[in-house]
């Protein structure tokens, strides 16, 4: 009981940590020290001290686009377990509603960067649109195979119990959707090898890009809600491998810490060792993702009485 108290603490306390984890991973292979650890918790707050300057141009979209964000992502990580944890809410066939609320935060944040009339901002929601097209389809086939490994149509119970259903394959078809949704991961988080978040350069940007106009607390819940998201989707890799650990259940907060950790080391080595995609080659990858689920959905289907 205690442990599902401290979820949504844990969630929105810890989440920045993880981005922390990832360039000092990052900052190891290129021999540097690199940023703290805690250096997105002083971005975040110096972001908060600044004036925030708005175009004569916008409309309430523009501000509503960081406040809708940053609280569906909120509402949708309170649907995920973390590791052993169960979420704070669920229901059955929340996955669906966990799915929507991260379009609901996407749809916002276009219409927000279509507000400012840039072509730039414009260029960059369009891509954004686009790989979301893939990202979605992949994040659904992975949640269907879930539910039939678990046998419930819940994330709280879907994830911790996806390797101990009766599913003969199910080894197979977990290593698949976790495969899958790790791409995802990059995918929506705007992560190396689809997107830089630390680059410039307007051409090559695609979430970046769409938020150019925003500044002080605005950008704040933008940074912020990035944060929350990749350890949304990293949550959702490392209750797969939390899962499979002999200590989940009985250490169900050191088991999920370890293997969250895990996924934001192995997004280091990613981003340290690949380089970004050509944006014409990025939907192959995306393309790639969604076939990993797809097999695992004809493994599990097949192994159907």
């Amino acid at each position: 009981m205690m442990a599902e108290l401290l979820h949504p603490f844990v969630f929105l306390l810890a989440s920045p940590l993880l981005l922390g984890v990832v360039v000092k991973v990052k900052a190891f292979f290129a021999g540097r020290r690199g940023a703290p650890l805690l250096q997105p918790y002083f971005d975040i707050w110096r972001l908060l001290r600044k004036e925030m300057v708005l175009s004569r141009t916008t409309t309430w979209v523009f501000l509503a686009g960081p406040a809708t964000g940053l609280v569906s992502v909120i509402l949708a990580g309170l649907f995920v377990p973390m590791g052993q944890v169960r979420a704070p809410l669920g229901f059955t066939g929340d996955f669906i509603l966990f799915a929507y609320l991260l379009a609901l935060g996407r749809f916002f944040t276009v219409s927000a960067a279509l507000d400012t009339g840039s072509a730039f901002e414009g260029m960059g929601a369009a891509r954004e649109v686009t790989f979301a097209c893939f990202t979605e389809l992949t994040l659904f086939f992975s949640l269907i195979v879930l539910a039939r490994l678990s046998g419930a149509l819940s994330l709280s119970r879907m994830i911790p119990a996806a390797g101990s259903g009766p599913v003969p394959a199910a080894g197979a078809a977990l290593l698949l959707v976790a495969a899958a949704l790790f791409i995802v991961l990059l995918a929506e988080t705007c992560r190396i090898p689809f997107d830089d978040p630390n680059t410039h350069l307007e051409l090559t940007m695609i979430h970046e890009v769409m938020v150019l106009d925003h500044s002080g607390p605005a950008l704040a819940a933008v940074s912020y809600g990035a944060a929350l998201k990749f350890y949304l989707f990293a949550s959702l890799v490392a209750g797969l491998f939390a899962s499979a650990l002999p200590l989940s259940s009985a250490w169900p907060w050191g088991a999920h810490v370890f293997a969250l950790v895990l996924v934001a080391v192995m997004v280091g080595v990613v981003e340290s060792a690949v380089g970004r995609l050509r944006l014409v080659h990025a939907p192959r990858l995306l393309i790639a993702g969604g076939l990993l689920a797809a097999f695992a959905f004809v493994l599990v289907v097949k192994d159907v009485p």
